[in-house]
Protein backbone atom coordinates (compact mmCIF):
# COMPACT_ATOMS: atom_id res chain seq x y z
CA UNK A 1 0.00 0.00 0.00
CA UNK A 2 1.33 3.49 -0.32
CA UNK A 3 2.01 6.17 1.87
CA UNK A 4 -0.82 8.19 0.15
CA UNK A 5 -3.06 5.35 0.30
CA UNK A 6 -2.26 5.16 3.40
CA UNK A 7 -2.70 8.78 4.79
CA UNK A 8 -5.95 8.63 3.00
CA UNK A 9 -6.86 5.29 5.24
CA UNK A 10 -5.99 7.53 8.44
CA UNK A 11 -7.77 10.63 7.67
CA UNK A 12 -10.98 8.89 6.87
CA UNK A 13 -10.31 6.93 9.92
CA UNK A 14 -10.04 10.04 12.02
CA UNK A 15 -13.06 11.72 10.17
CA UNK A 16 -15.38 8.57 11.17
CA UNK A 17 -13.84 8.82 15.14
CA UNK A 18 -14.66 12.45 15.10
CA UNK A 19 -18.35 12.18 13.94
CA UNK A 20 -18.82 9.30 15.99
CA UNK A 21 -17.29 10.44 19.38
CA UNK A 22 -20.60 13.17 18.84
CA UNK A 23 -23.43 12.21 20.84
CA UNK A 24 -27.14 11.99 19.72
CA UNK A 25 -27.78 15.31 21.63
CA UNK A 26 -24.71 16.90 20.48
CA UNK A 27 -25.45 16.27 16.67
CA UNK A 28 -29.42 17.60 16.78
CA UNK A 29 -27.49 20.47 18.59
CA UNK A 30 -25.19 21.01 16.15
CA UNK A 31 -28.06 20.31 13.51
CA UNK A 32 -30.19 23.30 15.07
CA UNK A 33 -27.34 25.73 15.39
CA UNK A 34 -26.90 25.26 11.75
CA UNK A 35 -30.61 25.89 11.17
CA UNK A 36 -30.33 28.83 13.46
CA UNK A 37 -27.26 29.80 11.03
CA UNK A 38 -29.54 29.74 7.99
CA UNK A 39 -32.57 31.90 9.05
CA UNK A 40 -29.72 34.21 10.80
CA UNK A 41 -28.48 34.86 6.90
CA UNK A 42 -31.50 34.90 5.46
CA UNK A 43 -32.74 37.75 8.50
CA UNK A 44 -29.82 39.82 7.56
CA UNK A 45 -30.07 39.50 3.53
CA UNK A 46 -33.45 40.82 4.50
CA UNK A 47 -32.78 43.67 6.71
CA UNK A 48 -29.76 44.50 3.69
CA UNK A 49 -32.38 44.74 0.96
CA UNK A 50 -34.77 46.85 2.67
CA UNK A 51 -32.65 49.32 5.24
CA UNK A 52 -29.54 48.98 3.82
CA UNK A 53 -28.97 48.85 -0.16
CA UNK A 54 -32.45 50.44 -1.02
CA UNK A 55 -32.90 53.58 -1.28
CA UNK A 56 -34.30 56.11 1.32
CA UNK A 57 -37.63 57.21 -0.68
CA UNK A 58 -37.73 53.36 -2.19
CA UNK A 59 -41.28 51.72 -1.47
CA UNK A 60 -39.40 48.75 -0.30
CA UNK A 61 -38.24 50.29 2.84
CA UNK A 62 -41.96 49.84 3.90
CA UNK A 63 -41.25 45.96 4.17
CA UNK A 64 -38.22 46.50 6.78
CA UNK A 65 -37.86 43.66 9.57
CA UNK A 66 -37.23 47.24 11.51
CA UNK A 67 -40.77 47.93 11.02
CA UNK A 68 -42.06 44.48 10.58
CA UNK A 69 -40.46 42.76 13.71
CA UNK A 70 -42.76 45.22 16.50
CA UNK A 71 -45.35 45.18 14.20
CA UNK A 72 -45.66 41.28 14.44
CA UNK A 73 -45.04 41.75 18.43
CA UNK A 74 -47.76 43.73 18.69
CA UNK A 75 -50.09 41.51 16.57
CA UNK A 76 -49.47 38.62 19.19
CA UNK A 77 -50.10 40.88 21.91
CA UNK A 78 -53.32 41.68 20.62
CA UNK A 79 -56.54 39.23 19.76
CA UNK A 80 -56.92 39.61 15.93
CA UNK A 81 -54.24 37.72 14.52
CA UNK A 82 -55.02 35.01 16.89
CA UNK A 83 -58.62 35.27 15.37
CA UNK A 84 -57.68 34.68 12.03
CA UNK A 85 -55.14 32.23 12.70
CA UNK A 86 -57.85 30.05 14.41
CA UNK A 87 -60.16 30.65 11.46
CA UNK A 88 -57.62 29.25 8.88
CA UNK A 89 -56.39 26.69 11.10
CA UNK A 90 -60.50 25.23 11.34
CA UNK A 91 -60.56 25.65 7.39
CA UNK A 92 -57.00 23.42 6.88
CA UNK A 93 -58.59 20.69 9.24
CA UNK A 94 -61.72 19.99 7.79
CA UNK A 95 -60.17 20.29 4.59
CA UNK A 96 -57.82 17.50 5.17
CA UNK A 97 -60.65 15.94 6.97
CA UNK A 98 -62.64 15.61 3.74
CA UNK A 99 -59.68 14.50 1.90
CA UNK A 100 -58.79 11.79 3.70
CA UNK A 101 -62.16 11.03 3.72
CA UNK A 102 -62.13 10.62 0.04
CA UNK A 103 -58.15 9.47 -0.02
CA UNK A 104 -57.91 6.95 1.56
CA UNK A 105 -60.66 4.48 0.37
CA UNK A 106 -59.53 5.37 -3.05
CA UNK A 107 -56.14 4.29 -2.31
CA UNK A 108 -56.73 1.39 -1.11
CA UNK A 109 -59.09 0.66 -4.37
CA UNK A 110 -56.43 1.56 -6.80
CA UNK A 111 -53.64 0.02 -5.09
CA UNK A 112 -55.49 -3.40 -4.07
CA UNK A 113 -57.25 -3.94 -7.73
CA UNK A 114 -54.95 -3.87 -10.89
CA UNK A 115 -58.28 -2.79 -13.04
CA UNK A 116 -58.95 0.10 -10.76
CA UNK A 117 -55.41 1.27 -10.89
CA UNK A 118 -55.87 1.38 -15.03
CA UNK A 119 -59.18 2.31 -14.70
CA UNK A 120 -58.57 6.03 -12.89
CA UNK A 121 -55.13 6.58 -13.12
CA UNK A 122 -55.26 8.35 -16.71
CA UNK A 123 -58.31 10.36 -14.62
CA UNK A 124 -56.45 11.24 -11.28
CA UNK A 125 -52.83 11.95 -13.18
CA UNK A 126 -55.11 15.04 -15.46
CA UNK A 127 -57.17 15.88 -12.52
CA UNK A 128 -53.96 15.98 -10.18
CA UNK A 129 -51.88 17.89 -12.86
CA UNK A 130 -54.82 20.76 -12.53
CA UNK A 131 -53.99 23.57 -9.93
CA UNK A 132 -56.28 23.70 -7.55
CA UNK A 133 -56.31 27.88 -7.61
CA UNK A 134 -57.66 27.26 -11.27
CA UNK A 135 -60.83 26.40 -9.69
CA UNK A 136 -61.59 29.08 -7.62
CA UNK A 137 -63.97 31.26 -10.36
CA UNK A 138 -65.66 27.85 -10.60
CA UNK A 139 -65.60 27.20 -7.07
CA UNK A 140 -67.81 30.11 -5.99
CA UNK A 141 -70.23 30.53 -9.33
CA UNK A 142 -70.84 26.71 -7.88
CA UNK A 143 -70.85 26.71 -4.13
CA UNK A 144 -71.11 30.70 -3.20
CA UNK A 145 -69.25 33.03 -1.11
CA UNK A 146 -67.72 31.72 1.98
CA UNK A 147 -66.54 28.76 3.54
CA UNK A 148 -67.93 26.13 0.67
CA UNK A 149 -65.38 26.98 -1.92
CA UNK A 150 -62.73 26.57 0.23
CA UNK A 151 -63.13 23.49 1.54
CA UNK A 152 -63.14 21.98 -1.65
CA UNK A 153 -60.24 23.66 -3.00
CA UNK A 154 -58.10 22.61 0.01
CA UNK A 155 -59.78 19.14 -0.27
CA UNK A 156 -59.25 18.73 -3.52
CA UNK A 157 -55.14 19.89 -3.15
CA UNK A 158 -54.46 17.64 -0.21
CA UNK A 159 -56.43 14.76 -1.86
CA UNK A 160 -53.91 13.68 -4.46
CA UNK A 161 -50.66 13.10 -2.38
CA UNK A 162 -52.95 11.08 0.40
CA UNK A 163 -54.44 9.32 -2.41
CA UNK A 164 -51.38 7.97 -4.27
CA UNK A 165 -49.19 7.34 -0.77
CA UNK A 166 -51.99 5.32 0.01
CA UNK A 167 -52.21 3.36 -2.55
CA UNK A 168 -48.52 2.77 -2.90
CA UNK A 169 -48.74 1.22 0.61
CA UNK A 170 -51.21 -1.31 -0.51
CA UNK A 171 -49.31 -2.05 -3.46
CA UNK A 172 -45.50 -2.62 -1.34
CA UNK A 173 -47.86 -4.42 1.45
CA UNK A 174 -45.73 -8.00 2.26
CA UNK A 175 -48.06 -10.58 0.39
CA UNK A 176 -47.42 -12.92 2.66
CA UNK A 177 -49.08 -11.20 5.88
CA UNK A 178 -52.24 -11.28 3.34
CA UNK A 179 -51.46 -15.57 3.08
CA UNK A 180 -51.33 -15.61 6.75
CA UNK A 181 -54.72 -14.02 7.62
CA UNK A 182 -56.19 -16.14 4.76
CA UNK A 183 -54.85 -18.71 6.64
CA UNK A 184 -56.24 -18.22 9.84
CA UNK A 185 -59.39 -17.77 8.08
CA UNK A 186 -59.78 -13.55 9.26
CA UNK A 187 -62.58 -12.10 7.41
CA UNK A 188 -62.34 -9.39 4.80
CA UNK A 189 -63.07 -6.67 7.78
CA UNK A 190 -60.43 -8.34 9.93
CA UNK A 191 -57.58 -7.90 7.04
CA UNK A 192 -58.27 -4.50 6.31
CA UNK A 193 -58.45 -3.78 10.24
CA UNK A 194 -55.80 -6.00 11.59
CA UNK A 195 -53.32 -6.24 8.53
CA UNK A 196 -53.69 -3.70 5.95
CA UNK A 197 -54.50 -0.41 7.74
CA UNK A 198 -51.22 -0.84 10.22
CA UNK A 199 -49.45 -1.97 7.23
CA UNK A 200 -49.86 0.98 5.11
CA UNK A 201 -49.72 3.87 7.98
CA UNK A 202 -46.51 5.00 7.42
CA UNK A 203 -47.76 5.96 4.11
CA UNK A 204 -51.04 7.26 4.99
CA UNK A 205 -49.07 9.75 7.42
CA UNK A 206 -46.80 10.36 5.03
CA UNK A 207 -48.99 11.29 2.36
CA UNK A 208 -50.98 13.31 5.02
CA UNK A 209 -47.71 15.48 5.69
CA UNK A 210 -47.45 16.15 1.90
CA UNK A 211 -51.01 17.14 1.95
CA UNK A 212 -51.07 19.59 4.77
CA UNK A 213 -47.91 21.46 3.44
CA UNK A 214 -50.39 21.88 0.00
CA UNK A 215 -53.35 23.00 2.13
CA UNK A 216 -50.95 25.43 3.78
CA UNK A 217 -49.76 27.26 0.69
CA UNK A 218 -52.99 26.75 -1.02
CA UNK A 219 -54.75 28.25 1.95
CA UNK A 220 -53.80 31.97 1.68
CA UNK A 221 -55.28 32.64 -2.00
CA UNK A 222 -58.51 30.58 -1.01
CA UNK A 223 -59.12 33.05 1.33
CA UNK A 224 -59.10 35.71 -0.76
CA UNK A 225 -62.74 34.50 -2.22
CA UNK A 226 -64.45 37.48 -0.26
CA UNK A 227 -64.54 35.64 3.42
CA UNK A 228 -64.42 37.77 6.37
CA UNK A 229 -61.66 36.07 8.03
CA UNK A 230 -58.75 33.92 8.00
CA UNK A 231 -55.28 34.92 6.95
CA UNK A 232 -55.97 35.68 3.84
CA UNK A 233 -57.94 37.82 4.30
CA UNK A 234 -56.35 39.85 6.73
CA UNK A 235 -53.45 40.30 4.30
CA UNK A 236 -55.76 42.03 1.75
CA UNK A 237 -57.38 43.74 4.73
CA UNK A 238 -53.87 45.08 5.91
CA UNK A 239 -52.91 46.03 2.08
CA UNK A 240 -56.10 47.99 1.58
CA UNK A 241 -55.20 50.04 5.34
CA UNK A 242 -52.10 50.78 3.65
CA UNK A 243 -50.65 48.63 6.98
CA UNK A 244 -47.12 47.37 4.68
CA UNK A 245 -45.14 46.47 8.65
CA UNK A 246 -48.63 44.30 9.64
CA UNK A 247 -48.87 42.76 6.00
CA UNK A 248 -45.16 41.71 6.28
CA UNK A 249 -45.68 40.71 10.15
CA UNK A 250 -48.46 38.56 8.71
CA UNK A 251 -46.31 37.05 6.18
CA UNK A 252 -43.86 36.02 8.81
CA UNK A 253 -46.59 34.45 11.00
CA UNK A 254 -47.71 32.51 7.85
CA UNK A 255 -44.08 30.85 7.50
CA UNK A 256 -44.02 29.95 11.28
CA UNK A 257 -47.42 28.32 11.53
CA UNK A 258 -46.46 26.80 8.52
CA UNK A 259 -43.47 25.39 9.89
CA UNK A 260 -44.82 24.22 12.87
CA UNK A 261 -47.36 22.46 11.38
CA UNK A 262 -44.75 20.52 9.27
CA UNK A 263 -42.77 19.49 12.25
CA UNK A 264 -45.64 18.75 13.99
CA UNK A 265 -46.32 16.33 11.02
CA UNK A 266 -42.85 15.34 10.74
CA UNK A 267 -43.34 14.16 14.44
CA UNK A 268 -46.08 11.78 14.16
CA UNK A 269 -44.76 10.17 11.11
CA UNK A 270 -41.48 9.49 13.42
CA UNK A 271 -43.84 8.46 16.25
CA UNK A 272 -45.99 5.95 14.34
CA UNK A 273 -44.16 5.63 10.95
CA UNK A 274 -40.46 5.34 12.19
CA UNK A 275 -39.27 4.09 8.75
CA UNK A 276 -41.04 6.79 6.38
CA UNK A 277 -39.93 9.58 8.27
Amino acid sequence: MSVVAQERGSLSGRRIAGRSSLTAGQRRLVLSGAGLLGLAVLAALWWLGTDVLAAETSFVRRFSPTSAIPALITLVRGPDLWVHIYVSLQRVLIGLGMALIVGVPLGLLVGWSRFAEAATTPAFQFLRMISPLSWMPIAVMVFGVGNAPIYFLLAFAAVWPILLSTAAGVRQLDPHWLLVARSLAATGWETLVRVIVPGILGHVLTGLRLAIGITWIVLVPCEMLGVQAGLGYFILDTRDRLAYPELVATVIAIGIIGYLLDFAARSIVRRYAPGNA
